[in-house]
């Protein structure tokens, strides 16, 4: 059996709030050509379909036209991430045709879902957040412990009793794969992923786990990475980059083939780049000398070093970098630690000031700019005095 692993669509996302609307829909188009060409089985999404709980209506209509050309052509199993709802993105899945199958409850983490005659079982466990599902997995009365290494043992424990016990009944081992959501100690992080840590409650060991599985697909981190685990295990990351942080990221699905008696065998796809990421930092003189025109056409965030903001600096930039998303002036001072200065209602109020210019740019404020701060102080003491 050959399935497709992808993840973390986030469907519905901006980058510093511009539509990637368009690089989702490039993306599709991508995904459902692989799926053609390369005869794939089934296409396993683990986890942040949407990228948040209540998506936009475009959004909503891109997944499913996404879904129906998908459907068309191979079984589609999908679960939610910490980004979705679990309600919502389930809503109707008990009507789905057997092409779409969406786990989504706590109570389907041990029915696997059989590809062809049993030639392979998907187990796909949805998000499962601590304090909503140490109940119900629990064993006894008392709940789990509110981690999420906690819920997913518990998790593991009903998949590998069920696995165990219908490769028992089959007389030979089924390849078997786990999906899950989750941040699994050891992985690289990027900036774009929503923590699901909360005092290292969310960080789950690799041997969680086990070695019964043979593959795990696994979702929520950004940068497509394996893992040391003691089974085959990846990070399909996400289709597109949502943030600077991932402007290197080699951004791709997962081809994994199975088959009983054979270790699985897996070839990274890489993804279709509708507008690439890059990040500069000098000073605008620099930026704007020829150097970086190549830079044109991608989607840029600027970091000027001048002493002094520069006149007209955003506009200048667009004006040749008509993608910049981020400009930001960042003198050489910031790089250095800010000093702590008390401030108390016996400090003179032009000190503040000036040693908070002083701070952001790096040297004192001109003798224009302190007329400009002593013009506004004395605005704001005369409307504090006629309120």
């Amino acid at each position: 059996m050959r399935i497709l692993h992808t993840s973390d669509w986030h469907i519905g996302r901006t980058l510093h709030g511009v539509s990637l609307h368009d690089a989702h829909e490039a993306w599709f188009d991508h995904l459902v050509e692989v799926v053609r060409s390369e005869s794939v089985d089934a296409v396993v999404v683990s986890g942040d379909v949407y990228d948040r709980a209540v998506p936009p209506l475009d959004s909503v209509e891109l997944l499913s036209d996404t879904l129906g050309r998908l459907c068309a052509r191979t079984r589609v199993i999908m679960t939610p991430g910490n980004h979705d709802s679990a309600t919502r993105l389930g809503f109707g899945s008990s009507l789905y045709a057997d092409a779409l199958v969406v786990r989504s409850c706590v109570a389907g983490v041990a029915t696997p879902v059989a590809l062809g005659d049993d030639a392979a079982l998907v187990y796909a466990l949805p998000y499962l957040d601590p304090e909503m599902t140490r109940g119900d997995l629990a064993d006894g009365d008392d709940p789990l412990p509110r981690s999420h290494e906690a819920v997913i043992s518990a998790a593991m424990t009903r998949v590998n009793a069920d696995l165990a016990r219908r490769r028992r009944a089959a007389g030979r081992r089924i390849p078997a794969v786990v999906m899950a959501h989750a941040f699994v100690t050891g992985a690289a992080e990027s900036e774009s992923e929503r923590d699901i840590r909360v005092g290292g409650v969310g960080a789950v060991p690799a041997g969680v786990f086990g070695s019964g599985v043979d593959y795990l697909a696994l979702g929520h981190l950004h940068g497509p990475q394996q893992v040391r685990a003691r089974c085959l295990a990846r990070y399909a990351g996400s289709p597109v980059a949502f943030s600077f942080s991932e402007r290197d990221h080699r951004k791709s699905a997962v081809l994994v083939d199975l088959a009983a008696g054979h270790a699985p065998a897996v070839e990274v796809v890489p993804a279709p780049v509708l507008r690439s990421l890059s990040q500069v930092r000098g000073t605008l003189a620099e930026v704007l000398s020829g150097g970086f025109d190549h830079l044109a056409g991608t989607w840029c965030k600027f970091e000027i070093t001048d002493p002094h903001r520069p006149e007209r600096m955003r506009e200048r930039l667009l004006e040749r970098f008509p993608h910049a998303l981020v400009t930001l002036h960042t003198p050489e001072a910031d790089q250095r630690p800010l000093g702590s200065r008390r401030v108390t209602p016996a400090s003179d109020p032009m000190e503040v000031l000036g040693s908070f210019v002083q701070d952001v740019t790096g040297s004192d404020p001109s003798d224009a700019e302190t007329v400009v701060l002593r013009g506004a102080y004395e605005a704001a003491e005369a409307l504090g005095r006629s309120a």
